[in-house]
């Protein structure tokens, strides 16, 4: 694209910006701050705020223990939401529940039972911390191999080392969608393929991709995913996570958190665990209310936006902001090894 480094060429694209006008949905107290730490906790949306407040006020003050009657579905209609508007998913496949390590340990687990004499799962040596230390703790569990794919940080994991570390002995694939420290962004779907062709099954690691950049789970075919909420989908600090669990996978698996929110009829407190129909089987415990509105605030307001423009539309804002408040700047590193979170130095 051509740029010109005036004041004034900002201006006219911020002008232009279909976007532009979603920045007053939010919460900004200082006008003039320069926002580039979405990755780490998303700024508060306006309707979050006063649907929280509702929900405190309102729904938990004057309704007590009624609101459970509409409380009680939160879970499915916060995941529904997720899918229609960010993922890519129809709706009865996604929940939102729990933290993205909890998931992520469900999914695995649940992933490697079904998979009968493959013993190896996959995953690459620049996935997000969290995720290795999980798959290692569930390999060590299980006595099961934990084959590490060498990724370059730039380039980002390839198919092709995907092909290269898959035999008739996998089980499960797990990588993230997003590279944590690049950006660089997989080939879902084309990926997806080389699992399934090797017989394994793929999980994702939404958590730097949902809200930033289109997702299509269903189209890629994948059978497994996860990811945050507190990030790109502006839920809040301890937000719940999310998973997603393909339609025609749900009854082969058994997830091994039994809780009661995953049982079946789980009001009736049965002396035994009989897992719900459908999605719903991989719940756990009680949901997190206020968390669980704040994530279907973000997804619709996101929905709202259209995430198909969102990629190059944030891009461009970024760039225009950076260039309209600070037009010599040349470029821009955060440093998140020694300085406070969300330190910036200009150079």
């Amino acid at each position: 694209m051509t740029f010109r480094p005036e004041r004034s060429y900002a201006g006219e694209l911020d002008a232009a910006d279909p976007l532009a006008g979603f920045r007053d949905r939010f919460v900004w107290d200082d006008e003039s701050l320069i926002y580039l730490d979405g990755n780490s906790l998303g700024p508060l949306p306006k309707v979050t705020e006063a649907r929280i407040a509702e929900v405190v006020r309102q729904e938990w003050g004057s309704g007590l223990v009624r609101s459970w009657r509409q409380w009680i579905e939160l879970p499915r209609q916060a995941g529904d939401a997720v899918g229609e508007h960010l993922i890519g998913a129809a709706p009865g496949q996604v929940v939102v529940c729990d933290s993205t390590t909890i998931n992520l340990y469900k999914l695995a687990s649940a992933a490697l039972d079904a998979q009968d004499g493959r013993s190896v799962i996959v995953t690459d040596d620049d996935n997000f911390p969290t995720d290795r230390y999980v798959l290692e703790g569930i390999a060590a569990q299980r006595g099961c191999e934990l084959r590490m794919i060498h990724t370059d940080i730039d380039a980002g994991v390839s198919e092709h080392a995907v092909a290269a570390a898959v035999d008739s002995d996998t089980a499960l694939v797990s990588l993230s969608h997003v590279a944590y420290r690049s950006g660089a962004l997989a080939d879902m779907a084309a990926i997806t393929r080389i699992v399934h062709r090797a017989g394994a099954l793929a999980l994702w690691d939404l958590c730097h991709s949902a809200g930033a950049v289109p997702v299509r789970l269903d189209a890629s075919g994948t059978d497994l995913a996860i990811g945050c909420t507190y990030k790109y989908i502006n839920a809040g600090p301890g937000a719940p996570a999310f998973l997603y669990v393909r339609a025609g996978l749900q009854q082969r698996l058994r997830q091994p958190v039994w809780g009661w929110f995953g049982q079946r009829e789980q009001f009736v407190m049965g002396p035994g665990y009989d897992p719900a129909p459908g999605i719903e089987k991989f719940l756990t415990g009680t949901p997190q209310i206020i968390g669980m509105v704040a994530v279907q605030e973000g997804a619709r307001l996101l929905g709202e936006a259209g995430m198909a423009r969102l990629p190059d539309a944030l891009l461009a804002a970024i760039s225009n902001r950076i260039t309209n408040e600070v037009p010599e700047v040349n470029r821009v590193v955060l440093d998140v090894t020694s300085k406070p979170p969300g330190t910036i130095e200009w150079e």
